[in-house]
């Protein structure tokens, strides 16, 4: 189907199949099927970090493979600084206040500070370069210097550092914009003057656990190796599953309060299992589970599993982890505030949402007391990925979108 390789660049603070979180899987697993659905040449330029939180060089620097993926990493001048916290704290709690002066400081404190990344990037010379998110030093530096036509997926939410005036250059300067949800384009819309801007609402693509052949689980060489994981087996009594970083930023705190006191009220087999690398373990629970990081096996037999998904979370993008829940035929459970997965819930009709504990009480007992309810929850989600995020469906359109981005720059 594809006839000319396309070169493009994705410009990334951290890569890897080990690393867990939204914009970095999205972006790695686009990258590779990228190289195994279309043949294009796809690099990456990123650091040697494996941990966002602090940034410390973790894997050598150079030139690796993951999936057929040419990876070149940079080592980092500094990580995030101490005084990042202090600072980040007042100029997020009224961020349309904030200098520029203080913005800048608070990139250069945030970390990764990559001056060689950057330096990488604005020599590289392909076809197109891909920055994801928006959030940190390469896209901020690196993005309005480059050469190449640039495509920017934001991975944005209503989180209080959009709103730093360092950003808007960013979003402006972007000769193309990728959306995960028309929650985040209306959002980055109503934020930054972009409405003009050459657009697409893709979202990310999802693997189907029905399959055999999944993208990108195995083959790698160099500075990526993945380690073994234990072995175990999914517990036979009825288990809430909340999968992803164990973090309070991401709701998992407030999870495991609000599971704690449905349990006083409500005694019984039911557990609550947090799977995921672990930033902010909750207090010990007799009945919740800290798994820590798992397998890509592991967590598909967690998914497929489990008798409801939670997503507490109030920022995400997208949330891959709720489409893969639905893949998995699994109905979900959202936190209201998070306007991209309550937009899935109600597009699709595969999942219920709460705001507050008396929500959360109700539908968790609706969830697991009526399995008619929550099987054809299960089945209206996987209806709703299988129309929109499978990977056939998202390559194309994404590589479809670059030709025409790459195209218009010819013509300009």
């Amino acid at each position: 189907m594809w006839l000319v390789v396309v070169r493009i660049a994705f410009v990334v603070p951290r890569f890897g199949p080990a690393i867990i979180g939204g914009a970095e899987t999205a972006a790695r697993l686009l990258a590779e099927h990228l190289v195994a659905e279309c043949n294009w040449a796809v690099d990456v330029l990123t650091t040697c970090a494996e941990d966002f939180v602090t940034w410390d060089d973790v894997y050598d620097e150079g030139e690796s493979r993951i999936n057929g993926v040419r990876v070149v990493r940079y080592r980092s001048t500094a990580g995030r600084q101490p005084s990042f916290h202090p600072l980040s704290a007042r100029l997020l709690a009224d961020p349309g206040s904030a200098s520029r002066e203080e913005a800048e400081q608070w990139l250069e404190l945030q970390g990764p500070v990559a001056p060689a990344l950057v330096e990488a990037a604005v020599e590289w010379d392909g076809d197109a370069m891909v920055f994801y998110p928006y959030l940190y030093y390469p896209t901020v530096r690196a993005i309005n210097r480059v050469h190449v036509p640039t495509i920017l997926h934001p991975a944005a939410h209503d989180e209080p550092a959009l709103h730093l005036p360092i950003f808007p250059e960013v979003f402006t300067g972007a000769d193309a914009l990728v959306f995960q949800t028309d929650a985040e384009r209306h959002l980055v819309e109503a934020t930054f003057p972009i409405a003009t801007h050459h657009q697409l609402l893709l979202g990310l693509g999802v693997d189907d656990p029905d399959a055999t052949d999944r993208v990108g689980s195995l083959e790698v060489s160099g500075d990526g190796a993945v380690e073994e994981r234990r072995s175990w087996s999914v517990p036979k009594d009825p288990f809430l599953l909340c999968l992803g970083r164990v973090d309070s930023h991401k709701g998992t705190g407030l999870l495991a309060q609000y599971f704690a006191r449905y349990k006083e009220r409500h005694p019984g087999p039911l557990r609550l299992l947090l799977a995921g690398p672990v930033v902010d373990a909750p207090p010990p629970h007799p009945e919740i589970d800290l798994l820590g990081a798992v397998s890509d096996d592991e967590k598909w037999a967690l998914l497929v599993g489990a008798t409801v998904l939670v997503s507490p979370s109030a920022w995400e993008a997208f949330s891959l982890v709720v489409a893969e829940s639905w893949s998995a035929r699994t109905p979900v459970l959202v936190n209201a505030k998070c306007a991209a997965t309550v937009e899935h819930c109600r597009r699709s009709g595969g999942g219920l949402t709460f705001a507050g504990f008396g929500e959360f009480e109700v539908s968790v007992d609706r969830l697991v007391d009526d399995e008619a309810f929550s099987r054809d929850l299960g089945v209206r989600g996987r209806a709703y990925v299988d129309a929109r995020y499978r990977w056939p469906l998202i390559v194309e359109r994404y590589a479809a979108f670059v030709e025409s981005v790459v195209a218009r720059a010819e013509r300009a």
